[in-house]
């Protein structure tokens, strides 16, 4: 007799001994110790035992909100092509996404559009933490010590300014997969009330490079 016949029968007979009166018992414990050459007490007892149930444990722990199985497709494309934004920066972006979304890969389900937008920007790092180990961090050329750090303020929010004047400036290491020796850097500086935008070359990022640029 195979295993899974094996405990088909003992389940069944545990539910007949179980419920059986005094002279059933005896038969039936008769007949298990003859077929399978137990022991008798050790056949009572074994006979004794609640029938295993067939139901999983019912999982401890609150119910997940947000499906990685449905949600993290699109989350995952959206956070590449915004250019891997954080997960505050990439909330802020997915209204503004989800339409470009939709229109050059799939049509999502208003549903999913809905958790999409609700979700917090803790979740969606929290739901990207697998794809960003597997995507890993790019090579950076920026390296600030810590008198930059405590000495130059940096607006980490969004800019709220109605003059000229103030600029984001950026700059791209064009190295390939190494940042060793000479390359070319692009600078780019934009006017964050204007939108004008300076573009610029350059084979360094020291002053002399970008100043004389």
């Amino acid at each position: 007799m195979g295993q899974v016949n094996m405990d088909l029968y003992l389940k069944i007979q545990r539910i007949r001994y179980q419920r059986g009166n005094r002279a059933l018992k005896k038969r039936i414990l008769d007949e298990f110790c003859e077929t399978h050459h137990y022991h008798r007490k050790a056949a009572a007892r074994l006979l004794r035992q609640l029938p295993i149930s067939d139901k999983s444990p019912k999982k401890v722990g609150k119910k997940k909100t947000y499906d990685p199985s449905i949600l993290l497709e699109p989350l995952k494309k959206i956070w590449l092509g915004t250019d891997q934004m954080c997960g505050k920066r990439l909330k802020r972006a997915l209204p503004l996404w989800l339409p470009h979304y939709q229109n050059h890969y799939e049509p999502l389900a208003a549903e999913i559009s809905s958790q999409l937008l609700t979700m917090s920007a803790a979740t969606i790092d929290r739901l990207l933490k697998p794809v960003k180990t597997r995507y890993g961090k790019g090579l950076s050329g920026t390296k600030p010590g810590s008198i930059l750090r405590n000495q130059i303020p940096v607006n980490t929010n969004q800019w709220n300014t109605n003059e000229v004047g103030f600029m984001e400036a950026d700059s791209v290491a064009h190295c390939g997969a190494s940042l060793a020796g000479d390359f070319v850097w692009s600078i780019t500086l934009t006017d964050i009330f204007s939108g004008w935008t300076e573009m610029r070359a350059t084979w360094n990022k020291g002053a002399h490079g970008v100043l004389g640029g």
